[in-house]
């Protein structure tokens, strides 16, 4: 089961804004979750956005060739340390050396243009 981070109980924490993001593309942004700060992938598909800790769960490295540059692949997000594929839509690593297991999922959401931490998660913010 994947495990979902939740935001801190800081004050609503903007991450971005949604434009920043190509369409298809990804960024890396830094944030305060509860348990302290953390690099977070925010994955664009369109106004859709998704979030996940940039921590791989292979060998605890993050993904991200360079800081906010990430090798993306059809519908993949891959690591760029050791090949690990994961599908966007859920976090799960579907090839290379973490397969089944999941990204971390960080709840995320868009409001006017800007994405933000989600307050509180839902169901469909979570990968149960």
């Amino acid at each position: 089961m994947d495990t979902v981070c939740p935001p801190s109980s800081l004050p609503e924490q903007v991450l971005c804004r949604l434009d920043e993001i190509p369409d298809g593309g990804a960024t890396a942004v830094d944030a305060k979750l509860a348990d302290g700060d953390a690099s977070v992938i925010v994955l664009r598909h369109g106004e859709q956005v998704r979030g996940y800790l940039n921590v791989c769960p292979h060998a605890g490295r993050r993904l991200d060739y360079a800081p906010g540059k990430f090798l993306l692949k059809n519908d993949t997000l891959i690591c760029a340390v050791h090949g690990a594929t994961f599908d966007r839509a859920d976090g799960m690593c579907v090839a290379g050396p973490c397969r089944g297991e999941h990204l971390r999922t960080v709840a995320v959401q868009v409001n006017t243009g800007w994405v933000h931490l989600s307050p509180d998660p839902s169901p469909l913010e979570s990968d149960s």
